[in-house]
């Protein structure tokens, strides 16, 4: 009899949940006004064709931005730049929907403070995440450095010794976090040191770790963009070599499992309820 084991803290985080709600609500009440999301509202495409086909578009492009003249802009769980923001305030027939997570608005919080105190900000976590993206520009002067490697963090280095603060992408991998800190401590720099990784993407990522570690096949749903779901794979795969990365049940081989005994499941936070339930019912 195949035992299969799905985390507790697969699928929706608070933040991705509060930004659907938020969008969905728009659709209710939208009376025929356009309703725009600033990139997708989450990393699922499941999700995003579903509320297209509602209605709701989605603006890729910053000038397309610029350019609108009217209608509803859904600002994303991710959050974006002040820039942004107060171009958007200045459109007196858009309204704003800030979907913003809040532990991503305690950040922006935070690096407009620190950097307006003459503070250089690092921010640990991928530069191309939209999450990352906005974080930069809420840092005054743009004084700030992004760090992804341990290479990047070791090879640090300011012109004139200033004091740092350092931050991390809310679903980053905790443990490198601690490590580039410990290398960046290790320099002549006075360090200012504040972990903003999201409580449940810790818990996410230990429990992940947990699972797999006693799994003989482990499988991870999420989008292929997300970076939190990119980040659970690689954690599992240390665990379990047999760790599966997949979006859809469409996706997976399913033959993979019928000599296996226990399969772990988890999921990213942009990972509906109704995905994870289809795998699990469907490897049983």
């Amino acid at each position: 009899m195949m035992n299969i084991e799905v985390a507790k803290t697969a699928g929706f985080c608070f933040g991705v949940e509060r930004a659907i709600k938020k969008v969905y609500e728009q659709v209710q009440n939208a009376q025929n006004k356009p309703i725009y999301t600033y990139g997708p509202i989450i990393h699922n495409e499941y999700v995003v064709n579903e509320l297209e086909r509602k209605g709701v578009k989605v603006i890729d492009d910053y000038e397309e931005l610029v350019s609108l003249e009217k209608g509803t802009v859904v600002i994303r769980s991710h959050g974006v730049s002040k820039e942004i923001y107060d171009m958007l305030k200045r459109k007196e027939n858009v309204t704003i929907i800030d979907a913003t997570c809040p532990f991503v608005l305690k950040i922006h919080d935070i690096v407009e403070k620190q950097s307006k105190e003459g503070y250089h900000i690092i921010v640990i976590g991928d530069k191309d995440h939209p999450e990352v993206e906005g974080i930069r520009g809420w840092c005054e002067g743009n004084d700030v450095t992004i760090i992804n490697s341990r290479e990047e963090a070791e090879n640090f280095l300011l012109k004139s010794p200033k004091k740092i603060c350092i931050v991390a992408q809310t679903t980053y991998n905790k443990k490198k976090f601690k490590e580039f800190v410990e290398i960046i401590s290790k320099m002549d720099y006075y360090i200012k040191s504040m972990c903003t990784i999201c409580s449940a993407t810790k818990e996410r990522q230990d429990e992940a770790r947990e699972i797999a570690s006693r799994a003989d096949a482990m499988i991870v749903i999420g989008g292929k963009h997300s970076s939190n779901t990119q980040k659970l794979f690689e954690i599992c795969k240390k665990e379990c070599a047999n760790t599966y990365y997949i979006q859809t049940l469409d996706d997976l081989d399913l033959s993979n499992f019928e000599s296996t005994n226990n399969v772990g499941i988890t999921a990213g936070a942009s990972t509906p309820k109704k995905i994870i339930e289809e795998v699990q019912r469907n490897v049983r």
